[in-house]
């Protein structure tokens, strides 16, 4: 995006806001900034294809601009600014007390005009179709009817050009903001500029590398992805991120080239780890550069092995509860094929911002292979997460209901259920049979086959073995009861 001094940028059209009045130059420093990410999950973000900015994410950005200050009221022009801005919210501020701003106007950066309009009041080269200057002097004005330049010997109106060249400083990328300001006294003064902008935004991305062998063991990487669609470049910028989810009232504001991922030695140094309000931050041990169009990675943690537990899963029903007793045969499904579904569960070492966890295993040749990805949430530490991985292929499960009694008098239902499982694979597997008794709040179980390894109000789970290249038989008896007083549905 920022092109080297003296480069010279060929505009095919000229668009935009045009502004009239003299306009002093402000030279900007926007290299090491702050900035706070706030985490997004919008896909345009992290994209892979695509080069247009986007105005998603939510990034607050504190940076130093170096202003050439005369006393009394002056207008300047600072280029340079993302694309997507919220504008009641751009503050520029003098720690030294020597100016004011007297008012403020964003300039959207629009088309071509986005880098002319950062150019305003700046010294410009204006070429023409030969590569060879045709006016010189100070950019008054950039419009659809062409470029108004002035100099020593007056002030002239470029209808027809090819291209505009700087003599120092870079090329301006995105939106402007013109600001009338006061000053005491003149000379060269810092100032600090703050702003939220869309086109920013990071979200956690976890690979787990699965070990060899019966235990569930995997080796843990942490990473943060930091996503760039806002117009512009960063260089050394010193960033601070924030796990949790802020309220963003104001439907105007922002909403919360691809670098191929690498590991991260144990021993790098990681983000120092704070409490933040209700939010938890992550600040950045070292600058880092945000080529504009990019999603760049930086360890988030150490990497670590971790336990976890695998399961081959198959659910039936959910844990909603009827306002009263169903007595209809079919409400809760009878005979059914499911697939299992393979799923990996952890236990978070540490706070575990929200994203996306990428699993992979070593095949038969030892190269570790994708097996299946997820999203957790924000997760405490202490906290469990649990994805789903896919269907497990050599597994089947097939569900009938065997027996259902209803005595409407004696105010009781009665329902039995058979569990077929199937194992196509050449290897023993446990699966996970969990079952919703959910015809009403009242129930117990009558009888099974096998003890359930956990029993909620709402749920049944049993852990049953099958045998390599083999089938097992789960049978469960569930008795529902109700008072006078509920009102069964038929």
């Amino acid at each position: 995006m920022n092109q080297p001094a003296l480069s010279a940028i060929a505009l095919a059209c000229v668009a935009g806001l045009a502004f009239a009045a003299p306009v002093h130059a402000a030279t900007p420093t926007a290299n090491g900034a702050d900035i706070t990410l706030y985490r997004s999950d919008s896909a345009a973000l992290y994209a892979s294809s695509g080069d247009n900015n986007v105005d998603d994410g939510y990034a607050v950005v504190r940076e130093l601009r170096a202003l050439a200050l005369k006393p009394g009221l002056r207008d300047i022009t600072l280029g340079d600014l993302p694309d997507h801005l919220d504008a009641e919210a751009l503050a520029l501020g003098f720690p030294d007390g020597g100016a004011k701003v007297v008012s403020q106007r964003l300039l959207l950066g629009q088309g071509g005009s986005a880098a002319l309009t950062g150019l305003l009041g700046r010294e410009v080269t204006v070429l023409g179709d030969n590569g060879q200057a045709i006016a010189s002097g100070t950019l008054r004005r950039a419009g659809n009817d062409g470029l108004m330049v002035s100099d020593a010997t007056g002030t002239s109106w470029i209808r027809q050009y090819a291209g505009v060249r700087v003599g120092s400083g870079d090329f301006p990328t995105g939106s402007s903001l013109r600001l009338r300001v006061d000053a005491t006294r003149g000379g060269n003064t810092a100032a600090v500029l703050s702003y939220p902008t869309s086109g920013l935004g990071w979200r956690a991305a976890y690979v787990a590398t699965l070990q060899p062998g019966d235990d569930c063991r995997m080796q843990f990487e942490s990473r943060a992805s930091i996503a760039n669609r806002s117009g512009r470049d960063w260089h050394d910028a010193k960033l601070t991120l924030i796990a949790g989810e802020p309220n963003f009232a104001k439907a105007s504001a922002p909403r919360p080239m691809m670098m191929q991922a690498k590991a991260f030695a144990a021993a790098a140094p990681m983000p120092e780890q704070a409490q933040m309000d209700n939010y938890r931050s992550y600040t950045l041990p070292a600058a880092v550069n945000l080529p504009d169009g990019s999603v760049s990675q930086v360890p988030l943690y150490a990497t670590r092995t971790l336990g976890c537990e695998r399961t081959n899963l198959v659910e039936n029903g959910g844990t909603w509860q009827p306002p009263q007793p169903m007595l209809g045969r079919d409400f809760n499904g009878g005979g059914s094929n499911g697939n299992i579904v393979s799923t990996l569960k952890l236990t978070a070492f540490d706070s575990l911002p929200a994203g996306y966890l990428r699993v992979l295993a070593q095949d038969s040749h030892g190269t570790p292979q994708f097996i299946g990805e997820g999203r957790i949430g924000d997760t405490p530490k202490g906290g469990d997460a649990t994805i789903a991985l896919g269907q497990a292929f050599d597994l089947r499960a097939q569900r009938e209901r065997t027996a259902f009694h209803v005595d409407q008098a004696g105010r009781t239902l009665d329902e039995a259920f058979r569990i077929t499982l199937t194992n196509a694979g050449d290897s023993a597997r446990t699966v996970t049979v969990r079952e919703h008794p959910n015809r009403w709040r009242e129930w117990k179980l009558a009888s099974s086959s096998e003890k359930p390894s956990r029993q909620t109000t709402d749920t049944l789970e049993f852990r049953v073995n099958v045998p390599a290249n083999g089938k097992a038989v789960l049978d469960y008896a569930v008795h529902y009861s109700w008072t006078a007083t509920d009102k069964p549905q038929p």
